[in-house]
């Protein structure tokens, strides 16, 4: 990421100034309800119109709207004004306060060449070469809070109980057994799908160094290879990749949705 020098990464290690901002996330809004009641009788139905939380004037456009699990698990303050858990028991509710922290569905993308690596002074963060999977090691981790600012995805969140940077794990304990991640499985829509994907991994510094950003997806898609072209297949096991491994990309569904059907684009790793 572009963030300067290690000068000035150093001089800036307790007071990260490259923090993400309210447009980074969204601007946060409330609706004019007490219009539908104050409205005069009118030849139209009256409208809640969009007004700022922060400035308090009306809003011509929404431009980007919150996720209740992503974004709005805030402090407690905040949530606890919701009208709908008003007349819910407390031990209910601490539960429910839990779920933001211990099950946070905000999947981490795994990049090939993670930015968030490269951010971290105190290298807690690495991905692992069996799997790709990136992952962030607590016992290193001093929260200094770069690989926030280092991350494009804003994946990784700040634990202000433990003073620690935590993210997706990509539920690396149940992958290590066999078993699909929990969004995956659980996602009703099916819009997530988890496959093996064959890439080029020596291509991977050319395709993250184009100049124009725009062009990275693209790029991105130029190392994904065919798991049923021959030539892929002789020098997978040429490079030690297993027949198991080669016969689930060659059944997942990834890489036709990806590359044949252009309709989604897959974990970066």
């Amino acid at each position: 990421p572009r963030i300067g020098g290690k000068w000035r990464v150093l001089a800036n290690i307790f007071a990260n100034p490259d923090l993400p901002e309210i447009d980074d996330y969204y601007e946060p809004f409330t609706f004019d309800y007490q219009h539908l009641h104050t409205a005069k009788q009118g030849e139209h139905q009256p409208t809640a119109r969009p007004r700022s939380l922060i400035s308090g004037q009306r809003m011509n456009k929404i431009e980007w709207g919150p996720n209740w699990e992503e974004i709005l698990g805030t402090e407690f303050a905040k949530r606890r004004r919701d009208a709908n858990f008003e007349k819910i028991q407390a031990d209910i509710y601490g539960q429910f306060e839990n779920t933001f922290m211990m099950y946070l569905p905000r999947l981490c993308e795994h990049c090939l060449n993670p930015t968030c690596v490269a951010s971290c002074p105190s290298g807690a963060i690495y991905k692992r070469e069996e799997d790709g999977i990136v992952l962030i090691d607590q016992d290193k981790c001093r929260g200094w809070r770069m690989c926030i600012s280092g991350c494009p995805y804003k994946k990784i969140y700040y634990n202000w109980k433990t003073g620690k940077s935590e993210k997706c794990i990509f539920c690396y304990p149940r992958i290590e057994a066999g078993q699909p991640t929990i969004c995956s499985e659980t996602c009703v829509g099916r819009i997530r799908y988890l496959g093996v994907l064959l890439y080029d991994a020596d291509r991977i510094e050319e395709v993250a160094s184009s100049p124009d950003e725009r062009d990275l997806y693209h790029r991105q898609r130029e190392i994904f290879l065919d798991p049923n072209d021959p030539e892929v297949i002789a020098q997978a096991k040429q490079d030690g990749i297993p027949d198991n491994v080669i016969a689930a990309a060659q059944a997942s569904p990834v890489y036709k949705l990806a590359m044949d059907w252009g309709l989604a684009l897959p974990l970066h790793r």
